[in-house]
C-alpha cells in the first residue's frame, strides 16, 4: 500500500506539472498571437493612412511605430442627433395611433408585384461607402471605414431588433415585428455613412447614397412589408447608428494609437528591401 501510495503520488505529481507546462505553453502561445494581431491592425492603420503629396521624406523608409499610427481629429456635433431623434419620434407617434401607420399618404393594395431588389440592396448599401472611395476623396482610410460600418452596423442591428421585439407591431401582410424597418435602417446607414465622408469634399458623392436608400424604402412600403411610420424610424435608426460610431470609434481608437505609440514605438520597424534578387518588405516586431 505504501508503494501503491508512493507510485500513485508520482503519477498526480508528474501529471500536474504537465498540465502546467501545457497551461504556460497555451499562454505563451496566445501571447504571441496577440502581439502578431496588434502588429497586423498597426500596419493596416498605417497603409490605410492617406499622405499627402510632397511629405514622404526619405528617411520614412524604416520609421517606428510612433510614426505610422495617427491620430485622427473628430469632434462630435450633438445637434447631428436631431435628425434621427425626430426622424424616431415621427416613427414612433405613427405607430402608437391607431390609423396613423401611413400617416394617410395613400391606400393601400392587398397584391401587388413584389420588388425584390431591397433584399439586396439592403445589405450592398454597407459597402456604398467604398464604391464613392473609387470615385471621391474620402475623409477617412478605408480601414477606418470598415471599423466604422462594423460597429454602426452592430449598433444598428441591436436597436432595430430590439424594438421589433419590445414593439411587435403587425406589418401590413399581416406578419410580425414591421416596426422599425430594418432594411431601411441598412440603407440608410450605408447612406449617411457616405455622406459623412464625402460631405466636405463631393457633394454629389456625398447626397447620392440618400436617393438609394430612399428607393429601399420606398420599395418597402410598396412591397407591403412596412408601413411609412416603419421606414421613417428606420431612416432614424439608420443614421443614429452611424453618428453613435463616430462618437464612439474614435475616441477608443485614438486612445490605443496613442497607447502603442508610447510603449511600443521602438518594437516595429517596417522598410522596404531591394536587393540583386529582386524586392520586398521587412517587418520587424520586438516581443
Amino acid at each position: 500500500m505504501q508503494k501503491a501510495g508512493i507510485f500513485l503520488g508520482k503519477y498526480y505529481f508528474c501529471a500536474r506539472s504537465e498540465e502546467r507546462r501545457q497551461r504556460m505553453n497555451s499562454m505563451k502561445g496566445n501571447r504571441r498571437l496577440f502581439s502578431f494581431l496588434v502588429s497586423v491592425w498597426m500596419f493596416c492603420v498605417h497603409v490605410g493612412a492617406v499622405v499627402p503629396d510632397g511629405e514622404l521624406a526619405a528617411d520614412s523608409l524604416a520609421t517606428t511605430a510612433a510614426e505610422r499610427i495617427p491620430i485622427v481629429s473628430y469632434t462630435f456635433q450633438p445637434k447631428s442627433l436631431i435628425l434621427p431623434a425626430s426622424l424616431i419620434t415621427v416613427g414612433a407617434i405613427g405607430t402608437a395611433i391607431d390609423g396613423m401607420n401611413d400617416f394617410h399618404l395613400f391606400s393601400r393594395k392587398d397584391s401587388v408585384k413584389q420588388l425584390n431588389v431591397d433584399d439586396y440592396m439592403e445589405w450592398g448599401m454597407l459597402g456604398w461607402v467604398f464604391v464613392c472611395d473609387l470615385m471621391g476623396k474620402e475623409k477617412h482610410n478605408w480601414v477606418d471605414q470598415l471599423c466604422l460600418v462594423a460597429l454602426a452596423e452592430g449598433l444598428n442591428a441591436t436597436m432595430v431588433h430590439g424594438v421589433k421585439r419590445f414593439v411587435n407591431e403587425k406589418r401590413p401582410d399581416g406578419m410580425d415585428y414591421s416596426f422599425p424597418s430594418g432594411h431601411t435602417a441598412n440603407a440608410f446607414l450605408g447612406a449617411h455613412l457616405a455622406w459623412k465622408e464625402f460631405k466636405d469634399s463631393s457633394p454629389v458623392l456625398a447626397y447620392s447614397g440618400y436617393a438609394l436608400a430612399a428607393f429601399v424604402a420606398g420599395s418597402r412600403v410598396y412591397n407591403n412589408r412596412h408601413w411609412v411610420a416603419d421606414v421613417v424610424a428606420g431612416a432614424g435608426f439608420g443614421i443614429l447608428s452611424v453618428e453613435l460610431s463616430y462618437l464612439i470609434y474614435f475616441p477608443v481608437r485614438n486612445a490605443i494609437a496613442r497607447k502603442i505609440n508610447l510603449r511600443h514605438s521602438d518594437r516595429l520597424v517596417l522598410s522596404p528591401t531591394v536587393n540583386p534578387g529582386g524586392a520586398g518588405l521587412y517587418l520587424s516586431y520586438r516581443f
